[in-house]
């Protein structure tokens, strides 16, 4: 029975998976010469963008990094995925962009992961982009709030933010548009499933608009892999179009299909903290490594 399952495929996954654990422990991951702010954005819903938000942010504060997360999904899922209030009563990121309080007063400390903090989404989102369109630099209120916030943590000496992520709704209006024109960075996760690239095409346009009329330092980094499935040909195939499509800006390192992941949001955590030792938490504690190593231009191979 031993020699049997030492030549089984479980046995060969989890030799990988001890090889890939060994490798991270032994990464030296510096932080960013600057605050990188990254919108995770994909106007296709079921693709795994919250999720990603979620579980990179986890990961990256679990690699030493001081992470914020700004949700601005009306739905909220982001903020529920790291065990933040956000019933309707909650001050939020809307009382940040349509009443003008500062991010201070709003965010708060996940309860679950050192490092990370979490500016919540209510239900009073789902107005905000009426109640944007006849209020000054309305394409401008996050940014300048941002701003702010990383100047307010200056001032009181608090630790410099290594990393924003941004979690918008799946859709192009006015919450969307902030989001891209307060981040330098976009990362779009895409699944790999079929008609994995339709709609993509409208994003990039979007996109590029706002680099023209908005946010000229606007790019799209980092393009994520997610529910990827090793033994089908249509997950080979997907990532191939993938990377024929968007080049260097793919990550080596694939989000598995995972029922951990899956899971995790049900008890308001992160995958990183709900089931450390799943193989969906190592596949976004490698993905966030990369995230910080391809920035520095150091090498990386799964």
């Amino acid at each position: 029975m031993t020699e049997s399952l030492s030549g089984s495929p479980l046995a060969a996954q989890l030799h990988d998976e001890q090889r890939r654990r060994r490798k991270l422990s032994e990464m030296s991951l510096q932080p960013p010469e600057s605050t990188r702010v990254i919108t995770v954005s994909n106007q296709k819903g079921g693709v795994g963008k919250t999720t990603t938000t979620v579980n990179l942010a986890a990961a990256l504060a679990d690699h030493g990094f001081n992470v914020l997360v700004i949700d601005i999904d009306p739905q909220g899922n982001a903020s529920t995925g790291l065990g933040v209030p956000h019933s309707a009563e909650t001050d939020s990121i809307y009382d940040v962009l349509i009443d003008d309080l500062s991010i201070a007063e709003v965010v708060s400390a996940s309860p679950d992961v050192e490092n990370l903090e979490v500016v919540p989404a209510t239900i009073h989102l789902a107005g905000a982009e009426i109640e944007l369109v006849s209020l000054v630099a309305r394409e401008q209120r996050l940014q300048r709030s941002l701003d702010e916030y990383i100047q307010y943590r200056e001032n009181e000496g608090k630790p410099r933010l290594d990393y924003v992520f941004i979690d918008c709704p799946p859709s192009l209006g006015l919450l969307t548009v902030n989001a891209f024109v307060a981040a330098r960075e976009v990362l779009i996760p895409i699944q790999c499933e079929y008609y994995a690239l339709e709609g993509l095409s409208q994003l990039l346009n979007n996109i590029s608009l706002i680099q023209k009329h908005l946010n000229p330092k606007l790019e799209v980094s980092t393009i994520l892999l997610t529910m990827y499935d090793a033994r089908t040909n249509l997950a080979a195939q997907v990532v191939h179009e993938v990377k024929e499509y968007f080049g260097g800006e793919v990550l080596e390192s694939k989000i598995p299909r995972s029922v951990r992941i899956a899971e995790a949001p049900s008890y308001q955590q992160s995958v990183i903290t709900y089931a450390r030792d799943s193989t969906g938490a190592l596949a976004y504690l490698e993905a966030a490594a990369e995230i910080v190593q391809r920035a520095s231009s150091a090498p990386f191979a799964g």
